[in-house]
C-alpha cells in the first residue's frame, strides 16, 4: 500500500516537474559524466553521491579515504532535476549507497516544502524500481546565511522527508540542519563560504562526521 501511494505521488510529482528546462540546462553535464563512464567504467555497488553543487564540491576521497565513492553532483540542479537523470547517473551505478543531496535550490526557486517532499518520493520510488535494497541516506537541507529567509520552507521539507523515512525500513535521514547552528540559533559562518550559501572545508567536516557511518565499505 504504501510504495503504490509513493507511485502515485511520484508520478503527480513528475507532471509538475521542469524536465524539458532541466533536460536542456543540464544536459552537457551528464553527457560529461557519460563520457566519463566509457573511458572509465566506475565500479558498482559503491556509495554514489548525487545532488547540487553541494555534492559536486565535496572532496570524497579526501573525506572518505577508506569508502569507494563517486560523484554525480551537478551545480545548480534541483531534486527534480536528480528525479529526471536517475537512469542515467544513478541506476546504471547499482549503488549500495546513495547519499542524496538536494532541495536546496528548489527552495530558492520558489518551490514548497510539499513540492520538495513529492519529488523526494518520486526518487525513492523510481530507485527502489530497479534497486530495491539500495539505502538511500537524505542529507536535510542545510541552514545557510543567504536563504535563512526561507528557513521555515526547508524545515517543513525537512520534517516531512523525516518523517516518511522514519516510517519506512532501510533508509537514512541524517540532520545537519542542527548541527550547524550556533548557539545564537543562526548558521556558523565559519562553515560558509563568503558566499553564505556553499561549505567551507569546516563545513564538509561537519557533513563527513554524520554520513560516515551510514556509508558501505
Amino acid at each position: 500500500m504504501r510504495w503504490a501511494l509513493l507511485s502515485l505521488l511520484g508520478i503527480l510529482s513528475t507532471a509538475e516537474l521542469p524536465t524539458a528546462e532541466g533536460a536542456n540546462k543540464f544536459e552537457p553535464d551528464i553527457v560529461k559524466f557519460e563520457k566519463q563512464d566509457a573511458e572509465m567504467p566506475p565500479e558498482k555497488g559503491g556509495n554514489l553521491f548525487v545532488g547540487s553543487s553541494s555534492v559536486r564540491m565535496w572532496k570524497l576521497k579526501e573525506s572518505f579515504p577508506e569508502h569507494t565513492c563517486l560523484n554525480r553532483g551537478f551545480g545548480g540542479s534541483q531534486l527534480a532535476d536528480v528525479v529526471h537523470y536517475v537512469d542515467r547517473i544513478v541506476i546504471p551505478y547499482a549503488p549500495k549507497v546513495i547519499v542524496l543531496y538536494a532541495g536546496d535550490n528548489d527552495i530558492g526557486n520558489k518551490r514548497t516544502a510539499a513540492q520538495v517532499h513529492a519529488d523526494y518520493l518520486s526518487f525513492v520510488t523510481q530507485v527502489r524500481a530497479t534497486l530495491p535494497e539500495t539505502k538511500i541516506v537524505w542529507v536535510a537541507i542545510k541552514p545557510s546565511l543567504k536563504r535563512w529567509a526561507l528557513r521555515e520552507v526547508a524545515i517543513a521539507a525537512n520534517d516531512a522527508i523525516r518523517t516518511d523515512i522514519a516510517a519506512g525500513k532501510g533508509d537514512v535521514y541524517v540532520d545537519v540542519w542542527g548541527p550547524m547552528l550556533g548557539e545564537d540559533g543562526m548558521p556558523r559562518p565559519e562553515l560558509y563560504l563568503a558566499d553564505g550559501l556553499h561549505l567551507t572545508p569546516a563545513g564538509y567536516a561537519v557533513w563527513n562526521k554524520l554520513v560516515e557511518p551510514h556509508l558501505s565499505k
